[in-house]
């Protein structure tokens, strides 16, 4: 698989009452559908450890006293003790995310290429991710895991009950499906939906497009699962990927993008399903580990300025050879497997070398925080439903037709240039409708009570209602 976005075939073109159905989610490509310091030896002059994206613990790797503390030849019974403190949330690392679910929807309302260069945010996405994943991993795996893949699979049973509801009704049949294979595999393939291990089938046309929703509707709404597929492997295979990168970080670290340059190339080609999945593992492969690298506090080991100067010249190649490859949406990275891979991997180390590890959001930025947070708490939520309301937003705006004041020719040529701009505005309440309606689900998957809005108000700490 290459790691684009719809083909532009499926989409009509801009200035049509259709304008703006949304292209393939980011990285879905040649899917069948869219798509620490340590405690410095004995002196008096003890040295900071490396960046961690936890807040860090009062007393962490130091070995002089401090005020409050007891001194060699005082008891410590008569101090009193302070309680560990939780780790916090970094706010810096829940803003990249906010930001990243943000171009993700833009992105595929809009279709701007340059956007996959701007910022590209399945890179962001999943180093974010692997950071989480890290952190949590110092509990037994098999405990993270389960965890994570609880919080994962409710919310997309809830997306999949209601996607494939519409799609039988629309008369599909997997069984007796030419598109998806048909027959007893076909049968098998849905359970995707349930547990996406592989590729989830759908109809590529379905309905009519007279219908309320554009005929590639499913095809459209089911793309966002690639990436759920991609993280549960990812989440499988962090026990192994941190037990290695503790032991050959660089080597663990450069692995992907190696064998991205084979299998992401046309140097290797691996067909089917199963090379969509290593094609996926392999271009953001890298930034999962500069993930576990930026929590294990490897990248702050490396000079700012070496890390930046690397960065660079990784993502200078990545535009030399994106214009040697360019796919039809041009500059769009996400059709250009090692172009995406590199710039992504020299985007997130710059993002991570520079990671101020805030408790608080600073400045102006503060007024977005229950945004942050909201954004956060329901990043699944968001994730699975925004391709599917992008394709709601259409019947909507479509009634606008129907007004008096759009008899004249011009007030329909008006709505006509303007209709993805009016799908930019009104995907965003339907976005909120979802949260309120689905997002609860997340917090019953992570065993918390549920919410209809949590985007930290209401007097607890911002950073432990985030949902990471």
């Amino acid at each position: 698989m290459t790691t684009h976005e719809y083909p532009l075939g499926s989409t009509p073109p801009l200035g049509s009452p259709r304008v703006g159905v949304p292209r393939q989610p980011e990285g879905a490509g040649t899917h069948p559908g869219p798509r620490p310091g340590a405690a410095p030896g004995p002196g008096p002059d003890p040295r900071p450890g490396p960046h961690d994206e936890r807040v860090p613990q009062p007393g962490r790797g130091a070995t002089h006293r401090r005020k409050g503390q007891p001194s060699a030849d005082q008891p410590a019974t008569e101090q009193p003790q302070a309680a560990p403190r939780r780790p916090g949330r970094d706010r810096y690392l829940d803003l990249l995310r906010s930001i990243a679910l943000v171009r993700v929807v833009v992105y595929h309302l809009f279709g701007w290429a340059w956007l996959s260069v701007l910022f590209p945010s399945m890179g962001v996405m999943f180093a974010l991710a692997g950071s989480l994943m890290a952190r949590s991993l110092s509990r037994p795996a098999w405990s993270v895991i389960r965890g994570r893949v609880r919080r994962l699979l409710p919310p997309l049973w809830a997306f999949s009950a209601v996607a494939l509801a519409l799609m039988f009704a629309g008369g599909w049949n997997p069984a007796h499906d030419p598109d998806t294979g048909g027959g007893a595999w076909g049968v098998i393939d849905v359970l995707n939906y349930i547990v996406p291990v592989g590729a989830p089938p759908y109809p590529l046309h379905i309905g009519s497009e007279s219908g309320l929703l554009e005929a590639t509707w499913a095809e459209q709404g089911a793309g966002p699962l690639w990436y759920l597929r991609a993280y549960l492997w990812f989440v499988v295979a962090s026990p192994v990927l941190l037990w290695a990168f503790r032991r050959v970080p660089w080597a663990t670290l450069l692995a992907p993008l190696a064998l991205t340059a084979v299998v992401g190339t046309g140097l290797v080609t691996i067909p089917g399903e199963t090379g969509n999945a290593v094609t996926d593992f392999a271009v953001y492969g890298g930034c999962w580990i500069l993930g576990i690298a930026h929590h294990e506090g490897k990248l702050a080991e490396v000079p700012r300025y070496v890390a930046i100067s690397g960065s660079a010249l990784v993502m200078a190649f990545a535009l030399w050879w994106a214009s040697g490859h360019l796919g039809p949406e041009g500059w769009d990275m996400n059709d250009i497997p090692l172009a995406d891979a590199l710039w992504s991997f020299g985007f997130v180390v710059i993002l991570l070398q520079y990671s101020p590890s805030w408790k608080e959001l600073p400045g102006r930025l503060a007024r977005w925080d229950k945004l942050v947070t909201l954004s956060n708490n329901r990043a699944v939520t968001i994730y699975l439903w925004h391709n599917m309301l992008i394709m709601a937003t259409v019947p909507i705006i479509d009634q606008m037709y129907a007004l008096p004041f759009m008899d004249s020719e011009r007030a329909a040529a008006a709505l006509d240039e303007t209709y993805t701009l009016w799908m930019f505005v009104l995907v965003w309440p339907l976005i909120g409708l979802a949260i309120v309606a689905f997002g609860w689900i997340e917090d019953i998957a992570a065993k918390r009570a549920p919410r209809l809005w949590p985007n930290g108000s209401g007097g607890r700490g911002q950073g432990r209602r985030a949902k990471g």
